[in-house]
């Protein structure tokens, strides 16, 4: 089964070694068929603390971390999605 990839925007880097990634995507509503965005949270490992807020990443899904980590960055991405 292959690795998920998500782009999204940090939202909080003050736990050591860890980030909160937002992603946000575009889905139609099923009843009304209106274009909606919809917001998750994710935890990723940072190894070297090199990220901070405001910055477009993509993480990576992982094998667990920790309890709330199962997502790893791999790089700064041009743009979220």
């Amino acid at each position: 089964m292959p690795k998920r990839l998500l782009s999204g925007v940090v939202v909080s880097s003050n736990s050591n070694k860890t980030i909160t990634v937002s992603v946000t995507r575009r889905i139609k509503h099923k009843l009304y068929k209106k274009i909606i965005r919809q917001t998750k949270k994710y935890h990723a490992h940072d190894e070297n603390n090199e990220f901070n807020i405001g910055d477009n990443v993509s993480i990576i899904e992982t094998k667990p971390i920790s309890k709330l980590k199962k997502w790893k960055v791999i790089s700064n991405s041009g743009g979220a999605s």
